[in-house]
């Protein structure tokens, strides 16, 4: 019978049979005071380039932790090279934003100013520890990349040429997000969600003029922009992304 772990970490450093890896002051109190594991505990720890691994849990010292890997759970596989691209929002509704969109398998979070975007400090630490959490919950071997906010004029000027850009335009103009995916391919992709408020004219007509741009539509409602980017994420990733794959037992 297959042993199970009491817990799963996002661990950055190398995973390797034999190799024990010291765990953070922060990830040891967690496994030792949080989920109160003691020695030889059995905890997954992950990462996008070694996998997964079953590892034991082993003390350093009085306060010290480390893990141990015995062996490997789950090998790399190949995720969607998916952009979230998204206006600020206020606190908890990015933080739930963030959550989901890294349960959705979202490669990186990039957050823009539009000329309609509410003013937010955005802290990018939480923000990244958010994604990690979510990751860790989520089971996928990856963590979302939390980028520093840009300007969308200054971002499309330096957009990448082969990353296409699937707009969620609620005007009505754009064309219904299914038929779009339905033909859209593999490659790298990305989901531009703007702000309450929507774009504004000059910025919708300068977006359609970009070869790389595709407008979409959600629908006949009017949808919250957390809401709406979870919404194209999960169609995205159920007619073009990883949904296409079974869960692994």
């Amino acid at each position: 019978m297959a042993e199970h772990a009491a817990g799963r970490l996002y661990i950055p450093q190398p995973l390797a049979e034999g190799a024990a890896v010291a765990l953070d002051p922060a990830r040891a109190h967690r496994l030792r005071h949080v989920l109160r594991l003691g020695p030889g505990a059995a905890v997954a720890a992950f990462n996008e380039r070694d996998g997964e691994w079953l590892c034991r849990l082993v003390e350093e010292g009085r306060r010290g932790a480390a893990l141990v890997p015995e062996r490997q759970l789950k090998t790399v596989e190949a995720e969607p090279d998916l952009w979230l691209v998204f206006a600020p929002l206020k606190r908890a509704r990015l933080d739930w934003l963030v959550e989901k969109a890294s349960e959705l398998g979202a490669a990186v979070l990039l957050p823009v100013w539009t000329e309609r975007t509410q003013p937010e400090r955005l802290n990018g630490e939480r923000l990244r520890a958010l994604a990690i959490a979510a990751a860790e919950q989520s089971e996928r071997l990856s963590v979302p990349e939390v980028r520093t906010p840009e300007r969308l004029d200054r971002l499309l000027a330096s957009w990448p040429a082969e990353r296409r850009l699937l707009v969620c335009d609620e005007t009505g103009v754009g064309r219904p997000i299914v038929s779009a995916l339905g033909d859209f391919g593999d490659g790298p992709a990305a989901l531009l969600i703007g702000p309450e408020g929507g774009f504004t004219d000059t910025e919708l007509d300068g977006l359609g003029k970009l070869p790389i741009v595709t407008r979409v539509g959600l629908g006949p409602r009017v949808l919250r922009a957390e809401t709406a980017a979870v919404a194209a994420l999960a169609v995205f990733q159920a007619i073009a992304g990883d949904w296409r794959r079974a869960r692994p037992r």
